[in-house]
């Protein structure tokens, strides 16, 4: 069974959140967000991606509205800063939105940019948070990244370094610091395979691209590593399935990446997820007016998600 279309599109809102600083390429972030019965999902593939890969973001956004969150086992979830590759200069103006964090993850190996000005970044975060990790998304080659990682001094972690498993596996076996795994679980076709190559200390999830909520829970229990929950630059929306995901682990040892709200202008509540002393706790989150997209990127998003919605039910891959 799965929630019907007309459900979906009945109530959906296509909302154009203004970011603070560009980050990942963007300055604009568009999203579906639509009502079920037990509350609020998201569906906010990155326009890059295809239709099969952004199914999976319509399956947790489904599953968030029909079937609303897991069981939590804390009533709280400690978060890091985000700190985009801006100039060091601007580091102090980017953590001062994360008031408490005790941890920072920092973006490096940008595009157009040089490893002087991750170096620059790091130590300016340094200055300001205990604790810093990177993530370089993919950008090094395996040379880069020894020598990027023995440039930024002490790191809690770096977050794919490199953008193949081999190449992880090569970067860990040569550098002493902790080499966590994104893009390489979260993209890959059996997310286990980082584990088999023995190419990670840490797993770094993302609830819409692997499907949703109780999915990320299942995996956790096949992957003997911590796991840290972060976003995928969501709403409000996708932000509470993400807390929600990270209060429901049985074992949770380092902060998550669920503090991005603080880099939209505006949210799509008028209660949006602001740590308290870098914590956030699991909650409902109601939509209200949030700022709308044009009309021709509506269209264009309500295609999309006909698009994925067939395929996801054709594939029936959601819980619902």
């Amino acid at each position: 069974m799965i929630a019907p279309l007309e459900n979906l599109l009945a109530t959906a809102v296509v909302v154009s959140l203004p970011m603070r600083v560009r980050f990942r390429g963007i300055t604009v972030r568009e999203a579906v967000l639509f009502r079920g019965p037990a509350g609020w999902g998201e569906f906010s593939p990155f326009v890059e991606y295809d239709d099969e890969e952004a199914s999976a973001w319509l399956a947790a956004g489904i599953e968030a509205a029909w079937l609303g969150p897991p069981t939590p086992v804390r009533a709280a979830v400690e978060v890091n800063a985000t700190v985009p590759a801006v100039p060091a200069e601007e580091v102090a103006q980017i953590l001062a939105r994360f008031p408490g964090a005790r941890t920072a993850k920092v973006k490096v190996a940008e595009k157009g940019q040089r490893l002087e000005d991750d170096v620059a970044r790091v130590a300016a975060v340094r200055e300001l948070v205990e604790k810093v990790r990177v993530d370089a998304n993919g950008g090094w080659t395996v040379d880069e990244a020894v020598t990027a990682i023995g440039a930024l001094g002490d790191l809690e972690y770096v977050e794919q370094p490199c953008r193949t498993i081999d190449e992880l596996a090569r970067v860990r076996r040569a550098v002493a610091t902790p080499i966590a795994a994104d893009e390489s679980i979260r993209k890959a076709d059996d997310p286990l395979r980082v584990v088999a190559a023995d190419a990670a200390d840490i797993a770094v999830v993302k609830v819409a691209p692997l499907g949703g909520m109780r999915r990320v829970l299942a995996l956790a229990e096949q992957i003997p590593l911590p796991i840290v929950v972060s976003s995928a630059l969501d709403t409000a929306v996708g932000i509470g399935a993400g807390v929600a995901t990270a209060a429901a682990l049985p074992r949770l040892d380092h902060a998550c990446g669920l503090g991005t709200g603080a880099l939209f202008v505006d949210d799509v509540t008028a209660d949006p997820f602001v740590p308290t002393d870098a914590m956030l706790s699991p909650r409902r989150v109601e939509v209200s007016d949030p700022p709308r997209a044009d009309p021709a990127r509506q269209r264009w998003w309500l295609d999309r998600l006909r698009r994925c919605y067939a395929l996801v039910a054709d594939a029936g891959n959601t819980p619902v």
